[in-house]
């Protein structure tokens, strides 16, 4: 299992369509991919999972932690930190 903690900046979290977004990239691999909210310490839910991941509460500039396990985990983690960093495709804040 590997794991990585990622710094949400966009406005809204991990609300709506970031967390689709999300999702859809997750559900893109085989691997076993779990995430949680760290700066809330929340328990570790299904990244495949749009309910699970909206549950977590996730606002800007919170911290999550996301883990990979299966053939494509290294993949799956890469992917996902782009999206984060990437600010879901959105225009960071001004």
């Amino acid at each position: 299992m590997i794991t990585q903690k990622l710094l949400v900046t966009n406005q809204v979290g991990l609300h709506a369509r970031p967390a689709s977004l999300f999702v859809k990239t997750a559900a893109g691999f085989h691997a076993v991919i779990q995430v949680r909210n760290v700066s809330r310490a929340t328990g570790w839910v299904n990244a495949k999972s749009i309910l699970r991941v909206l549950g977590l509460g996730v606002e800007q500039s919170h911290e999550i932690e996301i883990s990979a396990e299966g053939e494509d985990a290294q993949e799956a983690l890469s992917a996902l930190a782009a999206l984060v960093h990437s600010n879901f495709g959105e225009e960071p804040m001004q």
